[in-house]
């Protein structure tokens, strides 16, 4: 079992920033690779950026690339999503998740971009970008 919790979120003008920390717990955080996703309201979550369990390789919804970046600090079980330049249209709740792929050595730099790739997902926490 995997217990992820987010934070960050917040209100915050358009061009503003904001980072959002998703914490693991359960199992060793290095066997995960990661990703964050977003729900707005009336819409399916929808991918926003992932990373390998190494953190060698990222990825980046077209809509994010060049705002937001990803990274992943394996001694504090934590990764992260580094947002700038918010627009309105970010708004939503923005959520982490886990996926095992430690049970090959080519996967340490894959990452994943659909949902149901994913085992586990935290709470998630919202975002709102006022114009």
């Amino acid at each position: 079992q995997v217990q992820l919790v987010e934070s960050g979120g917040g209100l915050v003008q358009t061009g503003g920033s904001l980072r959002l920390s998703c914490v693991a717990s359960g199992r060793t955080f290095s066997r995960f690779a990661m990703g964050w996703f977003r729900q707005a309201p009336g819409r399916e979550r929808e991918f926003v950026a992932a990373i390998s369990r190494n953190g060698g390789s990222v990825h980046y919804a077209d809509s994010v690339k060049g705002r937001f970046a990803i990274s992943r600090d394996n001694r504090e079980n934590t990764v992260y999503l580094q947002m700038n330049s918010l627009k309105p249209e970010d708004t939503a709740v923005y959520y982490c998740a886990s996926r095992d792929t430690s049970y090959a050595s080519y996967t340490v730099t894959s990452y994943y971009t659909e949902a149901g790739q994913y085992d586990y997902w935290g709470q998630g926490t919202q975002v709102t970008v006022s114009s």
